[in-house]
């Protein structure tokens, strides 16, 4: 009678889960801390973009644009970043995070 020993002993799997719940213990804080900073630097770079945006529409258009004009022409999706804050046009077309 042979005895089929393809397979993995209890001990073996025990180690397995043990390390993959180190792991998950070490990565999860860290996302969650930097959760923050990752979403003032996510309204930074759309702030960034609506500044190329209004550059645009000045070279196509020749004048300075107001955000709604922005908006309703379809150069930006929203005149506000995905955390709440509002952007706004100075008189020069320079964008600024407010909020």
């Amino acid at each position: 009678m042979k005895l089929n020993n393809q397979g993995f002993t209890l001990l073996e799997m025990l180690m397995v889960m043990f390390v993959i719940s180190i792991l998950l213990l070490l990565t999860i804080p860290n996302i969650t801390k930097h959760k923050d900073s990752i979403e003032e630097t996510g309204c930074e770079a759309y702030a960034d973009m609506v500044q190329t945006q209004a550059t645009a529409y000045e070279l196509a258009e020749g004048d300075v644009p107001t955000l709604s004009q922005l908006e309703s022409s379809g150069y930006i999706p929203s005149t506000t970043c995905e955390d709440g804050s509002s952007l706004s046009l100075t008189g020069k077309g320079e964008v600024v995070v407010t909020g």
